[in-house]
């Protein structure tokens, strides 16, 4: 058995092109969706993150603005601009880069953001409107890895599914998704005394922790479904996940690749939340 890839830069595209076409119908009635993304510091992977994420914004017709400061901005100058953003009508989507400087509380600063402008979904609010099954925004991966399941037909219902990582961004709201489509979820961490044996019971596993080939082929059983949402490098430098795809992909039945899965879908979900937050501000 080789293992179909779930192609995220070609689901991307399909889904990048409807954000397209309703932004479009949103200009036409005067409302162009707007995102302002606010960076702190230099960290070189987070420059990388922001400009795709402000050119994807441009390619769907979205309004972005980003916003650049020094890693010296004090906690509350951000949360001043943030205010302000919180009651400008063009901004329907405010998203904070991660990791932001240490003198700076992250979690303040999310709780900062008004939750009707919260498209990264880490607001308490959405968080709380996820644990109840309310409708809110939802963090950007966990949804993006959702619409993957969804590309390939998947049907969740009674099916054992493994999460491995259990942070706020990623793998609690991920068990939460899984387990309103009615899986069996169980949530893996550090902690987790035999990964292998929780692993080896998965009809679909989510590897999320950020270290490299913490699965692997003898881990997976046969026709299992993997989605790597980890992003680390291998020694010589080149772009990895979370598992260790060549193995894997000859006892999986799907598989996301690094790069070219999940990430792409992370960017286009946080499209989707901010497009809905625009429609939700037009609507009567």
């Amino acid at each position: 058995m080789t293992a179909e890839l779930i192609d995220g830069i070609a689901l991307s595209r399909t889904l990048r092109l409807d954000v397209a076409a309703r932004a479009a119908n949103l200009k036409a009635h005067g409302i162009t969706p707007g995102l302002a993304v606010i960076l702190v510091g230099e960290n070189p992977a987070s420059q990388v993150y922001v400009r795709n994420k402000v050119k994807a914004c441009a390619d769907a017709g979205l309004h972005s603005v980003l916003e650049q400061y020094p890693a010296d901005l004090s906690e509350a100058e951000l949360l001043k601009r943030i205010k302000f953003l919180n009651s400008d009508p063009a901004i329907h989507g405010i998203l904070v880069q991660l990791p932001l400087p240490a003198h700076i509380d992250a979690q303040k600063v999310i709780e900062a953001i008004a939750p009707l402008k919260d498209v990264d979904g880490f607001h308490i609010a959405s968080a709380g409107a996820l644990m109840t099954g309310n409708s809110a925004f939802l963090p950007c991966t966990p949804y993006g890895c959702m619409k993957m399941l969804e590309s390939i037909g998947y049907d969740l219902r009674g099916k054992h599914a493994v999460v491995i990582g259990r942070s706020n961004i990623v793998g609690k709201p991920m068990a939460l998704l899984l387990l309103q489509k009615n899986a069996t979820v169980t949530v893996c961490h550090s902690a987790t005394a035999n990964l292998k044996a929780m692993t080896l019971q998965a009809d679909v596993i989510v590897a999320a922790v950020g270290k490299r080939n913490v699965l692997t082929a003898d881990m997976v059983k046969p026709g299992a479904v993997v989605l790597d949402v980890g992003m680390n490098r291998t020694p010589d430098g080149k772009l990895c996940g979370d598992v260790d795809f060549d193995g894997i992909k000859e006892v999986a039945s799907f598989i996301t690749p690094v790069p070219g899965g999940v990430g792409p879908m992370t960017i286009t979900m946080l499209l989707v939340n901010t497009l809905e937050a625009a429609e939700r501000s037009a609507a009567p």
